[in-house]
């Protein structure tokens, strides 16, 4: 910049070239007070000129677009001086004290406030833009969630998917629901009960429900043994062997009526068979009873274990013979399932969230059934429901998956059964080298990890065994409410008025652990006393979910604090308390 001081016109002044300029005034007009001012409300910007005369660096003044020269303004101020002294001495008519400095320190105020605002403002929207940004994504989140959320599992259309054992019905399950619900071995018979999964695609969401494998029925026994991969030996000790046999005669038919249960309530059937393996007698079977008995329904035939997009179209086109158009998909690497999912929801109908004072959002406490195998835990989830949920047959592993059933209790309340397999010691499990029974093991255990209220399941006959006690161990560990279920009360022979409380003692003392958690006895065969289990385990819930007062609790835990003072550390110092209370864990 020069260092002759400029024109009193601002058309002389440098300006920033980005931003409009607003109203000015003359410079020479202003104050040192006003300058002065200026230079407090605004940053200055030093910048070293090499060309410049003066000693110290520049200051540039900005003031509403403005750039000034803080040195020159005050040179050329200084010379106005001078020059207003002599006209003074001249006796000039010249009256400066007709401007007014308060006036425009007031207008020059008001600029700075403009400006001031106008910052304000425009950081106020961006501001504003980032959290309509941030809110509309959450809300966007939120509605897509409330609206799957407000949508209850009863009213949800069903997709079941049937199919002869081993063709990779629990694998598709498992790719349209996401994880692992279902357990998937490369061995036949692994499902048996229906399994329910919650799902979604695109718009539309769904229940998936997968079954057990569809036989035909003209095999022999040994033959029906090899297929299910049904055992004899394990679990059936006091069982005769006609009871046996019967059991092994009863478990396709039961298995069939799972199916059929679940093919009733689908809107979409999806008939799975194995592109491997290729058309089997078996599948033809199958068709034919769709076709007689389900043809109002929509069917879809898919082709599965087809990994190769062209070996896939070759394995397809034997099943053309069926009368279906069939779909090559893999469940494993999941090649061809969005074409089949948008097949399926194409059949489907479009259901309107409803509104949410039609929702109760209330929480739904689970209760996991669990015990040692063939004490009656099957039993007890169909005794509660009111059907056969499950399969109850005196064949040791009947259950493999956790089988999750909604209930409603007599006071309304909603309850999430999950009825789970029979836990054997860790030694049995690992020397029968069953895949299938580990996995069901760990899915029992995952069972009572996501429950609130434990069912422990005891035979009255054989009354607590090791096992129990290693189960009901696991269950404190975990932290769970917990009732004890005696079932199976009918055997027990001479009963009378004394004979609960010395069976009661019994229980307490070999389950210390479980001192605390009520007995409840009962009869599935008959359904004496089940709606007492429901009852003790509301109870318990209740308690599990109590809040304790803050005083309350710090009273107790100074009493315990009297009772047993904490350890000294190396300095001798003794730990204190100082305050307690009860944080709250959602569920």
């Amino acid at each position: 910049m020069a260092s002759a001081p400029p024109a009193v016109h601002t058309s002389s002044l440098s300006r920033d070239s980005n931003v409009p300029t607003a109203p000015s005034f003359p410079p020479s007009r202003l104050s040192p007070i006003l300058l002065r001012k200026f230079s407090l409300s605004f940053s200055p910007f030093a910048s070293s000129s090499p060309n410049s005369s003066s000693n110290h660096p520049k200051i540039l003044l900005r003031c509403s677009h403005q750039q000034f020269d803080l040195a020159s303004l005050r040179q050329n101020e200084e010379e106005l001086d001078e020059e207003e002294g002599e006209e003074d001495r001249r006796g000039d008519g010249d009256d400066f004290s007709s401007f007014d400095l308060e006036s425009m320190e007031e207008e020059a105020r008001d600029v700075v406030r403009e400006y001031s605002a106008s910052l304000s403002r425009e950081l106020d929207i961006e501001e504003e833009i980032d959290e309509k940004k941030k809110f509309s994504g959450k809300k966007k989140s939120q509605r897509s969630s409330s609206k799957h959320f407000q949508i209850p599992d009863h009213l949800l259309p069903r997709i079941a998917i049937v199919g002869r054992p081993n063709v990779g019905k629990s694998a598709l399950f498992n790719r349209l629901v996401g994880g692992s619900r279902a357990i998937v071995v490369d061995e036949p018979g692994v499902t048996r009960d229906r399994l329910y999964g919650r799902s979604f695609w695109g718009d539309h969401e769904f229940m998936v429900v997968d079954t057990g494998g569809v036989m035909n029925f003209s095999k022999s026994q040994a033959d029906v043994m090899e297929e299910l991969a049904i055992t004899t030996s394990v679990g059936m000790d006091g069982i005769s062997l006609a009871s046996r046999e019967a059991a092994v005669a009863r478990m396709p038919s039961m298995i069939e009526r799972q199916a059929v249960a679940a093919v009733e309530e689908a809107a979409v059937i999806i008939f799975l068979v194995d592109g491997q393996a290729g058309l089997m007698a078996a599948d033809v079977e199958i068709t034919d009873w769709l076709r007689k008995k389900y043809s109002n329904k929509c069917i879809i035939l898919a082709v599965n274990k087809c990994e190769s997009p062209r070996k896939g179209l070759m394995q397809a086109s034997e099943f053309w013979s069926l009368g279906f158009s069939p779909m090559p998909i893999s469940a494993l690497s999941g090649t061809g399932t969005g074409e089949l999912l948008d097949l399926v929801c194409s059949e489907l109908k479009n259901i309107e969230a409803l509104d949410s004072s039609e929702v109760e959002e209330n929480y739904v406490p689970s209760i996991a059934i669990v015990g040692r195998p063939n004490v009656g835990k099957s039993s007890i989830l169909n005794a509660l429901v009111g059907e056969d949920r499950t399969i109850v047959s005196p064949i040791s592993g009947t259950t493999r998956d956790a089988i999750d059933t909604e209930f409603t209790g007599p006071d309304g309340q909603k309850y999430m059964l999950i009825d789970t397999a029979g836990i054997r010691r860790r030694a049995a499990v690992a020397s029968s080298g069953s895949t299938t029974e580990a996995l069901s093991v760990n899915r029992a255990f995952r069972a009572i990890r996501r429950s609130d209220v434990v069912a422990l399941v005891i035979e009255a006959m054989a009354c607590i065994t090791e096992q129990d006690c290693r189960i009901a161990e696991r269950i404190e560990r975990e932290g769970k409410g917990c009732i004890i279920v005696v079932n199976k009360w009918d055997t027990i022979p001479n009963k009378n008025q004394q004979t609960t409380t010395y069976y009661e003692q019994d229980v307490r003392e070999k389950l210390r652990v479980l001192d605390w958690a009520p007995i409840v006895y009962s009869t599935t065969t008959n359904g004496h006393s089940v709606e007492r289990i429901i009852t003790a385990a509301s109870m318990v819930e209740k308690e599990r979910s109590r809040r304790l007062g803050t005083s309350i609790l710090n009273q107790v835990v100074q009493e315990a604090l009297a009772f047993k003072p904490p350890p000294r550390t190396r300095g001798g110092k003794r730990g204190r308390v100082y305050y307690s209370t009860q944080v709250y864990l959602s569920h």
